[in-house]
């Protein structure tokens, strides 16, 4: 294995806020509903004073390097307010600078109860907004557990441009119990024509440990989940949107942070059950933090991290399960860049997907053909 240089390596950083208003039926995510049905502003000001803490302790894995680029996930992190957010930010700037025209996002979720107004947001830095509206239709919010409707899904959308917002994702999900094609379309045109200029559209999956998975809703059939697929990319696509990555599509630039996570980029991770990936001279170790927010506050912040190297067998399949997302794939140098590992490592893999055109027949690139994006899951599983 060749040293590896983390200098060379972009850093980002992604900070969870662990509470929501409720805890929806399909999520999977650790979130946990707030305490007494509200975030205090004693808990606000505990929690972040504990990720400042847990920032200290990440410093020396930055290796001399700034954040590239910050994503706020959760949870519901616009249950934060804009004002602990500012003083977060400031904290965090003196330890370690963010690179000029840092790339920082916030998810927020629709409802007023759940953020401040967007202007704050703005003034304290935050500059891209990932609204999760999973969909347009009250029926479909309903079902999905969600306390927002058609109204302050659109709402929302207008008073972050209002605000001055240029940069706004809208999250939604397809497949939803008892969607029709038609009603599937419908969110991605209420999306587009309220001033998305990125779109998150993925098929909502029923993972274990949800309330879904003990109580499964009735979805749609296989070939109206085709239709939506094929009919939704189409309708993105002539409105001018470019599927960069498998559920992300992009009207302007591509978000910095997720780009960071599918090239194989470091990022440090503060918050309960925050997940973080950093390089050292000697390999790539990912470090997870406690999932509880009690626990999470009740521990020195040292003993929140569990510390794991990837193994040598391990990286074929820890890279290209985010580099093959992509739809252009990456550079095929990047492999031993950001991993110190020779690509004839996976040589025979990657011969035998050619032969079969699952991936590009460029050597240069380690990229999915149209098909091999069409069967994804089993192209990375050769790499196991």
């Amino acid at each position: 294995m060749a040293d590896l240089n983390p200098a060379s390596v972009p850093l980002s950083l992604y900070i969870h806020m662990p509470w929501c208003v409720k805890k929806c039926p399909y999520c999977d995510f650790n979130s946990h509903a707030v305490p007494n049905g509200a975030l205090s502003l004693d808990l606000e000001q505990t929690y972040l004073k504990a990720l400042v803490e847990d920032f200290k302790t990440q410093i020396d894995f930055a290796q001399g390097r700034s954040i590239h680029s910050v994503f706020i996930g959760g949870g519901t992190p616009s249950l934060i307010s804009a004002k602990g957010y500012a003083w977060l930010f400031e904290q965090l700037k003196a330890l370690l600078p963010f690179e000029e025209n840092c790339e920082i996002t916030l998810e927020a979720n629709p409802g007023t109860v759940e953020h401040d107004p967007f202007a704050g947001y703005l003034a304290a830095g935050i500059n891209r907004l990932s609204i999760g509206v999973q969909s347009f239709n009250s029926d479909h919010l309903k079902a999905l557990g969600r306390i927002h409707n058609n109204d302050d899904a659109i709402n929302a959308i207008h008073l972050a441009t209002e605000a001055g917002f240029k940069r706004i994702n809208v999250d939604l999900m397809h497949g939803l119990p008892e969607q029709t094609l038609a009603q599937a379309l419908n969110d991605l045109k209420l999306a587009v024509e309220h001033g998305a200029t990125h779109v998150s559209w993925y098929q909502l999956t029923i993972e274990p440990n949800t309330v879904f998975f003990r109580t499964q809703p009735i979805l749609p059939v296989d070939e109206v989940l085709e239709d939506i697929q094929e009919q939704g990319e189409a309708y993105l696509k002539a409105n001018g949107f470019i599927n960069y990555e498998v559920s992300a599509w992009r009207k302007e630039q591509p978000s910095a942070h997720n780009l960071n996570y599918w090239q194989f980029g470091d990022y440090l991770a503060i918050g309960a059950g925050a997940h973080g990936k950093v390089t050292q001279p000697d390999g790539v170790y990912r470090y997870q933090k406690t999932r509880l927010p009690k626990d999470y506050l009740a521990k020195v912040p040292a003993e929140n991290l569990q510390f794991k190297k990837i193994q040598a067998e391990d990286m074929p399949f820890e890279f290209m399960m985010n580099a093959l997302r992509l739809n252009e794939g990456v550079e095929a140098k990047l492999y031993l860049e950001r991993t110190g590992h020779p690509i004839s490592q996976m040589a025979d893999v990657l011969d035998s997907l050619r032969q079969r055109k699952l991936l590009v027949e460029d050597e240069q690139r380690l990229a999915c053909t149209e098909q091999g994006h069409i069967f994804l899951n089993s192209v990375l599983e050769e790499f196991l």
